[in-house]
């Protein structure tokens, strides 16, 4: 069953619906690649509506993936000024981009993706980050998959995972 959806800028009124997406995602993501005891720790923290909020307050932009306007949302993107690692204040940073794994395959990843670098065009960011988790090899495959220009990888570290760095033109 095909089910229409929609990407919209999401506000502080949307921390709730960030909230129980992002960690939604972020668990049907990593379940069975990380730990529980790094997972939901995270998943309460990073995820919660609080966190949401001051992400926004803090000047960082979001998008919800809905499925026919207002209702369930089923993916999301956050983007902010980078904090990564060899970041300069001209970079842009997608902090998150999440659906659920029923709508992989359909274009959203895409259409999410492509506001976000509108969003970096627009305030005339050099670069686009994205820090992607190592084993998550299906988030590598579709980000290079999107015709940019892999410019660098590196590593950090966040909740006991390695990571690597891709910073895209």
């Amino acid at each position: 069953m095909h089910l229409n959806w929609s990407i919209r800028s999401a506000d502080e009124n949307d921390a709730a619906a960030l909230s129980v997406i992002g960690a939604a995602t972020f668990l049907e993501t990593f379940a069975g690649l990380l730990p529980a005891d790094a997972i939901i720790p995270f998943c309460q923290y990073d995820h919660s509506e609080a966190a949401y909020r001051k992400y926004l307050q803090e000047g960082a932009i979001a998008w919800l993936v809905e499925v026919e306007e207002g209702q369930a949302p089923i993916g999301f993107a956050l983007a902010a000024p980078a904090t990564l690692p060899g970041s300069t204040r001209d970079d842009f940073e997608l902090r998150k981009i999440y659906s659920l794994s029923r709508f992989h395959g359909g274009g959203l990843g895409q259409a999410l993706l492509r506001t976000v670098i509108a969003a970096a065009k627009a305030r005339h960011s050099e670069r686009l980050m994205l820090g992607v988790y190592a084993g998550n090899n299906r988030a590598i495959a579709f980000i290079k998959s999107q015709d940019l220009s892999l410019s660098a990888t590196g590593g950090f570290r966040l909740v006991r995972a390695t990571l690597m760095i891709m910073l895209w033109r």
